[in-house]
């Protein structure tokens, strides 16, 4: 479309994005910027951020320039705007010459809206010198947290970018981001000359997505559990911390019929783009991945994103879940933890390159993850305490679905780092969890005999617990910082909180898990689900006509229409165009293209 500066922001959002009103602050964002002012904004995945510069780069003259790190999915974002009839196009390293000069030239002539430039693009002289001879609306710099270096998604490149401002001081900055508290917040409008910016923070509450943590007993049966049971055919990710379990776990559901795909580093980039591909552009597919997968991924219908290893930050794991669920359906964002991932994570926070702040601050990272972890309140207000907000408890997370209990461990505690102490004082040894819970449980075994431990007082103390109940405890001993690990083995060894518990003059109170896990809302979380018993086939039939379509354009399903479109077009059954211009995510230009189609499979 050409930019049309008469036309008010909401007049663009109906008629090109076919929604009737803005939600949240996205109104107030889209006037402030698109009235020339600076804004750095804190929006939750699937709140809406793209519209935040989209729509004043149509209002206002010029193209806006968006700069973002997601070379892979460049392509997909230009595809979904042109879908619009907004004129978008990219400049990153995968194009030939003769590519880069057509979409140079549509600059310069005022053809584009929209202009997408990865940030190391910026340090090339001749796209300096190009975005110097356009006119440029506005730039917005998306995943904005990629400018902190404490960050987990730090990109160099970013640092450059307070630059903008100097070159264009007229040009008004948008700085877009997810994730990030109130410290990750300070240091991105620092390092992109934003503090003078309009800060907007939206809410971080995600309702319809459902936080469940549970403890590592098989986790990749745990996994296929949820699937069979929950999610059969939905779209989902799985993230895994190294590349062997992203490979393992994607054969492994491969083999129990699942469709899934695994996606790391390691392997080559045209796997890599074309698991991406596949992943975006069909139906039903599992990504298993390493967090090298996910930032920008904009497919709406993703039903789960699940967690078989610990996320290192609050910030990560966030950011992570809120893949799930961006059209806004019930979703589930699943974690299996365990004892293991502690010791994996404070071990490789101990072998971390950095000095002692940054090891501290990979620790306090690691602190705020595990006390989400071990909680007994609220997971959601758990989280949106983590980011600076309120909340109330949600009823719809585990620990309000099955409140755990909380429970008097300070004897058990006692226990335990007694038995570490007499190890490490009495024979001058160390060990892992296993040779500690053989002591406790009394076990004979031939490691216990070979090292004379069942002399110890210790031995056979702890026959009140369960080896699974020990397990917990250590765990929870470790998340509380009253034990560490240490060196190559990951053998145990107390810390000063431990002392107090020693002597007895410090409580330890812990959780102990329900005897059944949560479930979701109902055996599945499909979005038939939701829909009258007579919409339900309409959909499905909606759905393999959007399939058909997105194959012959080459394009992923989403760009055609969301799901949530599809709903209301399956419920609402409308019988003309004009009826089916009123269907929310219907904008002038998809009516124009798919509209007939839509009317057609409705007929069928």
């Amino acid at each position: 479309m050409l930019p049309d500066t008469a036309a008010t922001p909401l007049d663009v959002l109906r008629r090109v994005f076919g929604y009737d009103a803005f939600r949240g602050d996205q109104a107030e964002i889209v006037e402030h910027v698109a009235g020339g002012g600076d804004a750095l904004v804190l929006m939750p995945t699937g709140g809406g951020k793209s519209l935040c510069y989209q729509i004043p780069a149509l209002v206002r003259p010029g193209v806006g320039v968006v700069i973002s790190p997601l070379i892979a999915l460049m392509q997909d974002q230009v595809d979904a705007l042109r879908a619009l009839g907004v004129r978008a196009g990219f400049l990153n390293s995968t194009q030939d010459l003769d590519e880069r000069r057509l979409v140079e030239q549509e600059f310069l002539a005022g053809e584009l809206d929209l202009l997408y430039l990865a940030p190391e693009r910026l340090r090339v002289e001749s796209t300096v010198r190009l975005l110097e001879r356009g006119k440029i609306a506005l730039f917005a710099i998306d995943e904005a947290h990629c400018v902190s270096q404490w960050g987990h998604d730090f990109r160099p490149d970013y640092l450059m970018l307070s630059h903008l401002h100097e070159r264009w001081p007229d040009v008004p900055r948008i700085a877009l981001t997810a994730t990030a508290t109130a410290a990750t917040r300070a240091e991105i409008a620092t390092r992109l000359d934003l503090e003078s910016a309009k800060h907007f923070v939206a809410s971080f509450d995600r309702p319809n997505i459902q936080y469940r943590i549970e403890p590592k007993n098989e986790p990749r049966r745990q996994l296929l559990d949820l699937i069979r049971t929950e999610h059969p055919g939905d779209a989902g990710i799985v993230y895994c911390l190294s590349r062997k379990s992203v490979e393992q776990t994607a054969e492994f559901l491969v083999a129990q019929g699942i469709p899934a795909l695994p996606y790391h580093a390691g392997l080559d980039a045209p796997v890599r783009a074309a698991n991406q591909a596949r992943f975006l552009r069909e139906d039903g597919v599992v990504m298993v991945a390493t967090i090298a997968f996910g930032m920008g991924i904009d497919k709406p219908d993703v039903r789960f994103v699940a967690h078989l290893d610990l996320p290192k930050s609050v910030e990560g794991y966030y950011q992570e879940t809120g893949r799930a669920g961006r059209d806004g359906l019930p979703s589930t964002a699943w974690l299996a933890y365990g004892l293991a991932d502690v010791v994996q994570q404070r071990k490789m926070i101990d072998d971390s390159e950095g000095d002692r702040a940054h090891k501290h601050r990979l620790s306090q990272h690691l602190d705020a993850m595990l006390a989400l972890c071990e909680t007994v309140q609220c997971r959601r207000v758990q989280l949106l305490n983590y980011f600076g907000q309120p909340g109330e408890p949600c009823g719809n997370c585990d620990t309000c679905l099955a409140p755990p209990e909380s429970w008097d461990g300070t004897v058990a505690a006692q226990k335990v780092l007694s038995t570490v102490f007499r190890l490490d004082r009495e024979r001058r040894q160390k060990f892992g969890a296993g040779q500690i819970i053989d002591i406790l449980l009394g076990k004979r075994t031939q490691k216990v005999e070979q090292f004379d431990h069942h002399s110890l007082s210790v031995f056979g103390v702890g026959a009140d617990l369960s080896e699974a109940e020990w397990r917990g405890v250590i765990r929870q001993l470790m998340a509380q910082g009253m034990l560490s690990v240490e060196g190559n083995y990951q053998t145990f060894v107390l810390t000063e909180e431990s002392r107090p518990v020693l002597r007895g003059e410090r409580q330890v109170m812990m959780r102990r898990e329900p005897k059944k896990a949560a479930r979701s809302r109902s055996r599945g979380t499909k979005p038939q689900v939701d829909l009258p018993a007579e919409a339900a086939p309409v959909f499905e039939r909606l759905r393999e006509w959007r399939g058909a379509t997105a194959r012959e354009q080459g394009v992923p399903a989403y760009v055609i229409f969301h799901d949530a479109t599809l709903r209301e077009i399956a419920t609402r059954k409308p019988a003309d165009l004009a009826a089916l211009g009123r269907i929310s995510g219907i904008g002038e230009n998809k009516l124009a293209k798919y509209g007939e189609g839509v009317l057609a499979a409705l007929a069928d």
